[in-house]
């Protein structure tokens, strides 16, 4: 399979957070081809039931490139045209799978080694497989991980907190709303003010956000609404004891209840010589590796802006770029060792 055949082919693999068993199934048979051609080795990570990080090694592996298996619903397949690949996962990640596949072909084509490709679950989530892996390191001094940069190396990339806001009522009929308690309005309270909170500005990552994701409650439209919740996530650039604070008084004040569900720090990132940069609001696996797969760069090819929606693509261009960005990297980190990093 050339580049592109190859991106197609996992765009065609339905791979959605927790289904991630027949991609790895597919990428453990591929890969074995090439680590038995090149003295390789691979093995599969457990991480959960039917769920398995893909580590493949060429020797002791100093620079290490990862990215995702997992893609966000709703899943479709892939079509092409003249200068893209369309479909689920093009950009986030499997089109960057095939590029960093293509650039261990191409590196061990010159003879080079000591490199290694993991390809890990949850990431779309909760980052389950890169928590897995951080347990388990090789070795590895450098992390090339891979996300939609449009090939720029991302200097900067936000953090994420995500709340389950849960609110409880009493039934009542709705023309007499004084005889019960309404959880929906208690939940639209609080959600105001929290969308109300001045929210934190980093002088690199930028301003901090806020979506309000999900919402969901009541029984219906003439029932005083015993029930609601929502799900919210922050875009965090810091510290983010702050906000936490916040939410948790406007739970109070509102007589809500605040879970937290997800935390993941934002990071500041290094550049190389030579390479563009760019800072991303979005977040990744690289805290969740907490620096035991060494230090990270992020870079990958796609735009974040065609990511997890239905127009998500990705350019030939920019995957035929990549793969000799990820090979210019690895042979660089390689020679240059920490005094250039």
């Amino acid at each position: 399979m050339n580049l592109f055949e190859l991106t197609r082919a996992l765009v065609d693999i339905e791979s959605t957070t927790g289904q991630e068993s027949n991609v790895g199934d597919f990428l453990f048979e591929r890969l074995s081809l090439l680590a038995s051609g090149h003295q390789g080795q691979i093995e599969r990570i457990a991480v959960a039931p039917q769920r398995d990080n893909i580590l493949v090694t060429f020797g002791a592996p100093t620079v290490t490139l990862s990215t995702h298996m997992d893609t966000v619903p709703p899943y479709f397949s892939a079509s092409e045209d003249e200068t893209h690949i369309h479909g689920r996962g093009a950009c986030d990640a499997k089109g960057i799978i095939a590029a960093m596949i293509g650039s261990a072909e191409a590196l061990l084509a010159g003879g080079v080694r000591n490199f290694g490709l993991l390809f890990v679950v949850g990431e779309e989530r909760d980052s389950l497989g890169a928590k897995a892996s951080a347990g388990l390191p090789r070795g590895s001094r450098f992390l090339i991980n891979g996300e939609p940069t449009e090939n720029r190396l991302a200097i900067g990339s936000k953090g994420a907190l995500r709340y389950e806001l849960v609110a409880r009522g009493k039934l009542a009929h709705s023309a007499y709303p004084e005889l019960g308690v309404s959880a929906i309005h208690a939940l639209l309270d609080a959600l105001q003010e929290i969308r109300s909170f001045s929210l934190p500005v980093d002088a690199v990552l930028g301003q901090s956000t806020l979506n309000v994701g999900l919402i969901s409650g009541g029984r219906a439209p003439n029932v005083v609404a015993d029930e609601a919740s929502a799900e919210i996530m922050f875009r965090t650039v810091g510290d983010p004891a702050v906000l936490r604070e916040r939410v948790s008084l406007a739970a109070a004040t509102h007589k809500i209840v605040a879970r937290e569900l997800l935390y993941t720090s934002a990071v500041l990132l290094t550049s190389l010589p030579g390479y563009a940069t760019s800072v991303v609001a979005f977040t990744t696996d690289i805290p969740a590796f907490n620096g035991a797969w060494g230090k990270p760069f992020l870079v990958g090819p796609g735009s974040i802006h065609v990511a997890h929606t239905a127009q998500e693509r990705i350019s030939k261009k920019e995957l035929m770029e990549a793969v000799e960005i990820y090979t210019g990297m690895v042979r660089h980190l390689l020679a240059s060792g920490d005094a250039a990093a």
